[in-house]
């Protein structure tokens, strides 16, 4: 195919694009965007914009739309990188034969694409899924989502904010969900006017659509795998992320700060909840998995490891480009190192280790990938 060669960036579960000046890809955006047109990939760099928790296909439906208009502007080819549940969303459009409720040409923007990467995404489900489906689990998910737009803005929470909430997550259904409430307005009030609107037209979009939290489990993963099919002629590649297990050696790389200890303590509950995945669920391993697993991780993770939020072998399908030591925000570039230009700021202390280093060596292969012709 004639023309550029684009990449869309489809962000996931905690799924803002770009609320405000609040970036969730702007890393990846800006290393693809240096290193890209070296290798070939001289189109655009687009973030679509997605609705976070809405039901795949409505998410496969606007990620549609993002390409096609992208294509009515430079017609071209597509590269799909989808972090966490985006990348569900690529692979549901790439489907052959798929309806979507769209008014967009799905078999044009389809045929237009020729390689799709999953991050972090959960292909066979995540146990988070099914604590978020209930009542407190929602106003968590709706809590956890306002976290991260605050971590970026200012790079970390207060500490009362991420002490309480990992207490929450502790007890799971135990606690009472006024706390969620209060913290979620002890975030919310220190963001301007402005900005404030912003985040509640973001959240009107959570609250009426909460179609994929039940899809994301592992047995709604078991209709999705079954309901979709690679497309001949695209690419298809991972990057896994895995957590270091809650214990002495994380709660050290975590830093011995306040801040340190009480956002590890928010990945802990994180962990243990995504911990609970049952072998059954998750698929069996081929030879070239299991030789990069093993290289990355000295033996094949168990079923109970995990990124804090999506189990690790629930990640792989097609070619194993990265299997990495990090946390479910590490890898798109939300660890700690705000000396660097534009800081990175930390999404929880994980402990995982991830720097500036390995997040550009995991981008230079997905770049590789990308540009590689099959």
């Amino acid at each position: 195919m004639a023309g550029p060669h684009h990449v869309v960036l489809v962000p996931g579960f905690f799924g803002f694009a770009n609320l405000g000046d609040f970036a969730y890809f702007g890393h990846v955006r800006d290393f693809l965007a240096e290193h890209g047109p070296g290798l070939g990939l001289d189109g655009q760099i687009r973030v679509v914009r997605t609705e976070p928790t809405a039901s795949l296909t409505r998410r496969a439906a606007l990620l549609a739309q993002g390409v096609a208009g992208l294509l009515d502007e430079a017609p071209g080819e597509v590269s799909v990188v989808g972090h966490s549940s985006g990348g569900l969303d690529a692979r549901l459009l790439v489907t052959p034969g798929v309806e979507l409720p769209t008014p967009a040409d799905v078999k044009r923007c389809a045929g237009s694409v020729r390689a799709v990467v999953t991050v972090a995404t959960p292909h066979h489900g995540t146990p988070l899924a099914q604590f978020f489906g209930g009542m407190l689990g929602q106003q968590v998910l709706r809590l956890l989502s306002l976290a991260t737009i605050y971590t970026l803005r200012t790079g970390r929470l207060p500490l009362s904010v991420a002490l309480r909430l990992a207490r929450v997550l502790r007890r799971r259904g135990n606690r009472p969900s006024g706390v969620v409430d209060q913290l979620f307005l002890q975030l919310l009030s220190d963001f301007s006017e402005d900005r404030r609107r912003a985040v509640d037209r973001f959240f009107s979009e959570v609250g009426s659509d909460q179609g994929l939290v039940a899809q994301i489990s592992p047995s709604g993963m078991e209709l999705f795998n079954a309901s979709t099919q690679d497309r001949p002629g695209v690419r298809y590649g991972c990057v896994v992320t895995r957590a270091r297990p809650p214990g002495f050696r994380s709660l050290w790389r975590a830093g011995l700060s306040g801040y340190g200890q009480a956002t590890h303590a928010l990945f802990v509950a994180l962990y243990r909840i995504a911990s609970g995945t049952r072998r059954g669920w998750l698929p069996r391993l081929n030879e070239a998995h299991a030789r990069i697993l093993r290289k990355a991780y000295g033996r094949i993770p168990p079923a109970s490891a995990n990124d804090g939020i999506v189990p690790t072998l629930s990640q792989l399908r097609g070619e194993l480009i990265a299997a990495v030591w990090a946390d479910h925000h590490d890898v798109i570039g939300h660890f700690h190192e705000p000396r660097h230009v534009p800081p990175h700021f930390d999404w929880v202390a994980s402990g995982t280790g991830f720097d500036r280093s390995q997040f550009e060596a995991v981008w230079r292969q997905v770049a590789d990938f990308l540009a590689a012709r099959a």
